[in-house]
């Protein structure tokens, strides 16, 4: 079904909003607070001596900085312990020598990881210090009680220049970490802003010398041109299309069109595709200053059913949209020449990530939350799960039309985050963001003070394939199944050289479905083990006789404790 929203659902709203009032062609250089910058506050020595408590509690410190001293290991990932503790980790990205960076909550420093030493350092941030001392003050005059300054920091990339940019929820402010001068930099984010309204400045892509960042409460997607020498920062932003709308990730096509998505919790959300060289034309041209309708650069696009908040937005093979939902889990894809939208699923996530302890958990969810395309790849962070997903999707212009997913375990756990009550391995470490460096996967775990790897590289243990045992097929991997019909294909598992000791132990038949209200059951054995042989299990897959006719994927596969192997099937119920 289409989908497509262009001048009748939003025209009344889009056709007031004029570019020209939310763009900004100069920023005065004083917005810039850097390492030298005067500032009147208290020392530091004075604020030791007024004794304040502004760490975590004990107890706090359980659930926010790590439950266990060790990082830990399993076949495919690797986690290391940063050295401060409680720095609580969060964006990441690795620069062109592969070095890796990562952004800190609790400290507000840049750290760098050497790959190849294993080594961490650690950057002190004196202009972090300062405003953290200028919010304690402020506290302190207004009688309020004071606490650190801790910041979520969702934006991280390298900048051409030698330099890393990171975002600041906390103070509304964009970093510049100059790494061979060790030095900060500071940008109030909200200052070119003519409306007071609440921002939430969150992930940042470098697309030359533009920043890109989206606004995620304010509902803007901001455009920063960047001059070195500091005598102006160009800067414009796209207002949200939806009135009292989020603004979430976004991606860039291969003709610079950005995609991104405007939703209201609860409620309406849209798709939307800015034609960002278009605008930038018109802006060469000297036509700014006459007025640009925000109607003139932007096509828009109903979400489908099931798609509520979506944060991840990328831009994958055959320039097809990738969107994760946060609140679910599903992830879904989008057909710019078709402008259809198709639903997918993750695995569910098993019980010792969200634990259960008390018998209240029955629909479990992975809530997908980023998602970038790599080497033909979706990579997704299942946080709630504590997995790292790959997905290659069908491709035709590249030969390739099976879909397969394969989900990998991070092995530490908090417990905190779950309803882990008695349980002694359980919980998820708060896999918040990852970046992809060739066949690795970057991540942090903001609530274990960790960051981790996972190795794509390394040979999986098996191999799964999906026989149709004579079931006639509608198409590639399609079954078509009348209101009431049961099919049974085989799912055949089969032990590679590399996994045949991992194999030895119990491994679990894993399945999951887009359908809804039980429109389609899978049925299967539950648990198998196995040595050297292949193993085929009968798989039964009903469509209800109420079922509502429609396309839907079911995700069928194997999984053990560190890695789940899954392929789809596209069901019709006719």
């Amino acid at each position: 079904m289409k989908t497509r929203k262009k001048g009748i659902l939003f025209f009344a709203v889009v056709a007031g909003i004029m570019l020209t009032s939310a763009v900004t062609l100069a920023v005065n250089p004083a917005q810039w607070i850097d390492d030298s910058s005067d500032f009147e506050g208290i020392s530091t020595e004075e604020l030791d001596a007024l004794e304040l408590d502004l760490g975590y509690s004990d107890d706090e410190a359980l659930q926010f900085c790590s439950s266990d001293e060790q990082p830990k290991s399993n076949k495919y990932v690797k986690e290391f312990k940063i050295p401060t503790a409680c720095t609580q980790p969060l964006a990441i990205t690795v620069d062109h020598n592969g070095m890796v960076w990562f952004a800190q909550t609790n400290t507000g420093m840049v750290a760098k990881f050497d790959p190849q030493l294993e080594t961490f350092t650690e950057y002190p941030n004196p202009v972090w210090e300062h405003v953290e001392q200028i919010f304690i003050l402020s506290a302190l005059e207004n009688n309020v009680e004071p606490t650190k300054l801790r910041s979520m920091m969702w934006g991280i990339d390298y900048f051409p220049d030698g330099s890393v940019w990171f975002t600041d929820e906390t103070t509304d402010a964009i970093w510049k970490f100059s790494i061979d001068a060790q030095s900060y930099d500071r940008i109030s984010y909200s200052q070119t802003d003519e409306v007071a309204k609440a921002s939430l400045p969150q992930k940042l892509i470098i697309d030359g010398s533009k920043i890109i960042i989206n606004d995620f409460t304010g509902g803007r997607l901001s455009f920063l041109d960047y001059a070195q020498d500091k005598q102006g920062l160009r800067h414009y932003a796209i207002p949200s299309v939806v009135p009292d709308a989020v603004t979430s990730g976004f991606g860039i096509d291969l003709d610079k069109n950005v995609w991104y998505t405007n939703w209201v919790h609860g409620g309406q959300g849209i798709l939307v595709k800015f034609d960002y060289p278009g605008y930038e034309f018109q802006s060469t041209q000297g036509k700014v200053t006459e007025g640009l309708l925000l109607q003139d650069f932007v096509e828009w696009y109903n979400f489908p059913a099931g798609l509520t908040t979506p944060n991840g937005v990328t831009v994958g093979p055959d320039q097809k949209i990738w969107l994760a939902d946060t609140s679910s889990n599903y992830f879904f894809s989008f057909n710019p020449r078709t402008e259809e939208f198709t639903k997918y699923v993750t695995s569910i996530p098993t019980i010792d990530s969200y634990g259960d302890a008390s018998d209240f958990i029955k629909n479990p969810v992975s809530r997908p939350y980023w998602i970038e395309h790599s080497d033909g790849n979706m990579i997704m962070n299942q946080h709630n799960a504590n997995r790292i997903g790959v997905f290659n999707p069908c491709t035709p212009s590249m030969g390739v039309c099976s879909e397969t997913l394969i989900e990998y375990t991070i092995p530490s756990r908090n417990p905190n985050w779950a309803d882990c009550e008695g349980i002694e391995y359980c919980g998820v470490a708060q896999v918040f963001d990852f970046a992809v460096d060739g066949k690795k996967i970057w991540f942090t775990e903001w609530v274990e003070n960790n960051i981790g790897v996972v190795d794509t590289s390394i040979p999986l243990p098996f191999s799964i394939e999906i026989d149709f045992a004579g079931t006639p097929q509608s198409g590639i991997n399609e079954l078509t199944l009348e209101k009431g019909q049961a099919v049974e294909v085989m799912l055949l598992v089969t032990p590679t050289s590399s996994g045949l000791n991992e194999m030895q132990l119990e491994t679990a038949v894993n399945h999951s479905s887009t359908s809804t209200f039980d429109d389609i059951t899978i049925e299967h054995e539950l648990t198998f083990s196995f040595s050297n042989d292949q193993i085929t299990i009968p798989v039964k897959i009903t469509a209800s006789e109420h079922a509502l006719s429609g396309m839907h994927k079911v995700l069928l596969g194997a999984f053990t404790d560190d890695i789940a192997i899954s392929e789809f099937i596209t069901v019709k119920i006719v």
